[in-house]
């Protein structure tokens, strides 16, 4: 799979150049990926809901202390 196989949502960029984006390809994959660098993960769209869901939740909140 290549960048150019995924259709990418606008990128959300919260301090200067540290960007994310995310995406979707034929498939229904899900994918997560940064701008500058183009790598990614990618897992099932029902992995990504989850995610977001329990960072929603607060699951990640001590990594912001």
């Amino acid at each position: 799979m290549t960048t150019s196989d995924i259709a990418w949502d606008e990128a959300f960029c919260s301090e200067g150049a540290n960007c994310f984006r995310f995406g979707r390809d034929a498939s229904g994959r899900a994918y997560i990926g940064t701008t500058q660098t183009g790598e990614y993960v990618t897992d099932s769209i029902e992995a990504l809901r989850a995610l977001i869901f329990a960072v929603k939740a607060g699951a990640a909140d001590h990594l912001l202390a």
